[in-house]
């Protein structure tokens, strides 16, 4: 029987701004398995990002439910969400997943010393995989959009994710680059991971082996 890590069932969220409501998702479900990459496509405004930041625990819809390799992580305590998260899930938006004070290096030990998981041999090996060697000592302000893509990822992929949540992850890089970075991702879920990658990206639906298209808070 095929492991499902993720189990998303009938989210809602909506936003509201004085009489104003915006709704983000309308009953969007997604069960993904273990070594499984779902790539998420949809126009601007459909809901991408807000599925993303609710399949992470960032979020909380409004209505239905996340679990997460059998654990819910949707309407649990914040410092739950986070235990839980660092455990199972590696996140990569857009911007945002640097620690500014510290090296590419010291920001993937960072990540793994937070569940006491520390593996300085695998540290290596997706810091060599990702093409960082060399910027290891790197402060993030020293990076140029393609390499804090790619170290983002790099911190993403630090624990060894169950569940692994990508938001335009080659967006900032070109078709040489991105390469590796997608080759790397399959890798991952070769390791029975399973992989949501928002994107526009034709490489990325290549890749994927189900595509979800989203519009409106709505799958199609």
């Amino acid at each position: 029987m095929d492991l499902v890590i993720l189990e998303a069932e009938e989210l809602y969220r909506f936003y509201r701004a004085g009489e104003e409501e915006t709704r983000a998702l309308r009953g969007v479900s997604l069960h993904v398995q273990a070594g499984e990459v779902i790539a998420v496509s949809g126009p601007s405004g459909a809901g991408k990002s807000t599925l993303l930041a609710c399949l992470a625990g960032l979020d909380d819809p409004d209505g239905g439910m996340v679990r997460v390799d059998g654990q819910r992580i949707s309407h649990r305590p914040e410092a739950e969400k986070a235990a839980l998260r660092a455990r199972l899930v590696g996140v990569l938006f857009q911007s945002g997943n640097l620690i500014e004070h510290l090296t590419v290096g010291g920001n993937v030990d960072f990540v793994q010393r937070l569940t006491g998981r520390r593996d300085v041999a695998w540290q290596r090996s997706i810091l060599d995989a990702l093409g960082l060697t060399k910027r290891e000592r790197a402060w993030p302000s020293q990076l140029s959009g393609g390499e804090a893509a790619r170290a983002g990822l790099a911190v993403a992929l630090a624990n060894r994710p169950a569940l692994l949540l990508a938001d335009e992850p080659t967006g900032e890089l070109d078709e040489q680059t991105e390469a590796p970075v997608l080759r790397l991702i399959r890798e991952q879920a070769g390791e029975h991971t399973a992989v949501v990658i928002a994107s526009h990206s034709r490489a990325v639906r290549r890749l994927a082996d189900r595509v979800v298209e989203l519009k409106d808070g709505r799958t199609l």
